[in-house]
């Protein structure tokens, strides 16, 4: 072989390598952009978040420094409400108490929780595990449906038949003419925010439930199967513990759209602020109430007040505040389970 021949070969041997070197370097740059890029993303979400915060907890100081702990501890915010609004620009009133407003919110949530939880769970299971591929097809379409629709079609829905199936079958003249002093009975109530609030919540715990359920490795079903255990029994001993973070998870996120609800709710459940009584018995579910998110959907036309509006901003510091609290504990929750399966 001549010299030439063998820096010709020497020259293509070395074209592939020096081909994937330059190929190799350049994803690297591409990887190198794209985390940066992520990381500026992150950077922008976190500072947004961090200057709503800021925004909010500055627009609210007014009310919190003159109301102190009283805020979330005294009642009163619709009486309060149209006094700020009426009183002369050189005597507003500051001091507000939410308190109805938080029980409100509270209990809505909680009611609807016992009922979507449940019914979600139990729909994921058999989309998951039970139903035929066909009628799985047809329920997962539907929970899609669900899912997309606007919360003012819900509350739509609500008033115009869970709020008139409430007064005409559980609200009795004499139960109205008892409790006149107190408040109206009129369907619109706590009872009808909680059963529009609960199919709201449903496809969020279905979708993540399904999703949760199907992520458990088949050899986990084949092993259990293989013991002897029945279908039913491997769903309930085997599928539903692993899946439970997924399944915690769904639920975590229903109780976030549950609580921040505001146009549904202020359709449904009445719009007044009352401080919901156990000695009233099941009348409790019928009484009108008033949820922080409503608040400040149905008081916003009244933002012109700088005290009023200073206290709608004190209802959304609550909210945030809620929110942040409810994630930190799904995450430590999320931690005390791994940290028992031997994950952490």
């Amino acid at each position: 072989m001549s010299m030439e021949e063998a820096k010709l070969n020497i020259r293509t041997n070395e074209r592939p390598f020096l081909i994937e070197t330059k190929q190799y370097a350049r994803r690297k740059m591409v990887d190198g952009l794209s985390e940066k890029i992520i990381a500026l993303l992150a950077c922008v979400s976190a500072s947004v978040i961090l200057f709503v915060f800021i925004f909010v907890f500055k627009e609210a100081m007014g009310v919190l420094s003159a109301s102190g702990i009283g805020f979330v501890t005294k009642a009163g915010f619709d009486r309060q409400i149209i006094t700020a609004y009426s009183s002369p620009l050189d005597a507003k009133m500051w001091i507000f108490g939410v308190r109805g407003l938080i029980l409100g919110t509270v209990t809505t949530t909680l009611g609807a929780l016992l009922i979507a939880v449940p019914m979600g769970l139990g729909t994921a299971i058999v989309i998951a595990e039970l139903a035929p591929t066909s009628i799985r097809k047809i329920l997962q379409v539907v929970v899609r449906l669900l899912a997309s629709i606007p919360s003012v079609i819900y509350g739509l829905v609500g008033l115009m038949v869970v709020v008139p199936f409430i007064q005409h079958s559980l609200i009795t003249s004499a139960m109205q003419i008892h409790y006149i002093k107190r408040f109206q009975l009129s369907g619109n109530s706590m009872l009808a925010g909680i059963l529009v609030l609960s199919i709201m919540i449903v496809p969020i715990i279905i979708a993540l439930s399904v999703d949760a359920i199907k992520a458990v490795p088949d050899t986990y079903k084949k092993a259990s199967l293989a013991l002897g255990l029945s279908h039913w029994r491997t769903i309930i001993k085997v599928v539903l513990p692993a899946a439970k973070s997924g399944i915690f998870a769904g639920i975590i996120l229903s109780i976030g759209r549950a609580i921040g609800e505001a146009i549904a709710l202020s359709m449904v459940s009445g719009g007044i602020g009352n401080v919901p009584n156990i000695h009233d018995g099941p009348v409790l579910f019928l009484t009108p109430v008033l949820t922080l998110a409503s608040a400040i959907v149905n008081k916003s036309e009244m933002m012109s007040v700088k005290s009023i509006e200073s206290a709608l901003f004190a209802c959304g510091l609550v909210l945030l505040l809620t929110s942040m609290v409810i994630s930190l504990g799904a995450r430590l929750v999320e931690y005390l389970v791994k940290r028992g399966e031997g994950r952490v």
